[in-house]
């Protein structure tokens, strides 16, 4: 297992594990994982070693990729949207606890607002760190590789979702995504708009490609790569 921690202020840490990236924060009375990792079993293990606050887990989505370290947690916290999903992916620990867009996670002196955002995957939430004015977008928000192909994907969906990011804009100031660079300007959101306009609109050319024995389409338009059906 490669990772790396990087520490983002004082109560704010990423962890890069190939090509991955989830993150710790902490409040006054607890800590929360914000994912898990791709090939890393001691994401709380990484976390205990920077805390010695309790500890949650929250998945923004459920992936395979953001939930190698799960079985170390009791419980994760979940959109039960996205427990088709979970539990369809072979996972039977830990048991995912439900949150709804809305909810307000308090880690003492620090609330983080869910943000619901379907598309990538039924399910996918952001995390609006209300204080810090910063938005943890999962996959949904990136300038790298959007996947939106295979079972439970919806373009249209995803579309929808970017709308009711940017209807937040003025809440926060920079997104920290789970792939790619970070962090990034809110000004990608319309920009990404733009991109799935035209690809909904058949206007956007692609490339075939394959991706899990799956014949896709490949839609590379600068300020990210949509891999659709």
């Amino acid at each position: 297992m490669n990772y790396k921690v990087n520490r983002i202020d004082d109560q704010t840490w990423s962890v890069e594990d190939e090509g991955v990236r989830f993150f710790l924060l902490t409040g006054t009375e607890k800590g929360l994982v914000i994912d898990s990792g791709r090939t890393t079993k001691n994401a709380r293990e990484i976390a205990e070693s920077i805390t010695s606050l309790p500890l949650q887990l929250l998945n923004t989505h459920a992936d395979m990729d953001h939930t190698a370290g799960n079985d170390a947690f009791d419980t994760t916290l979940m959109h039960p949207a996205e427990y088709v999903n979970y539990f369809q992916r072979g996972a039977t620990h830990p048991t995912p606890t439900p949150v709804w867009d809305g909810d307000v996670i308090d880690l003492g002196g620090r609330p983080l607002r869910v943000i619901t955002q379907p598309g990538h995957t039924p399910g996918s939430i952001a995390l609006l760190d209300i204080n810090r004015r910063v938005l943890f977008s999962g996959d949904s928000i990136q300038n790298g590789k959007i996947f939106l192909f295979g079972p439970m994907r919806n373009l249209i969906g995803y579309r929808q979702s970017l709308d009711k990011v940017w209807a937040h804009r003025s809440e926060y100031d920079l997104i920290y995504p789970s792939h790619a660079d970070l962090p990034l300007k809110p000004e990608i959101i319309p920009e990404l708009m733009a991109c799935m306009d035209k690809i909904l609109a058949g206007e956007a050319s692609f490339q075939a490609g394959e991706r899990f024995g799956a014949q896709i389409k490949i839609y590379d338009m600068g300020t990210a790569a949509f891999l659709c059906d």
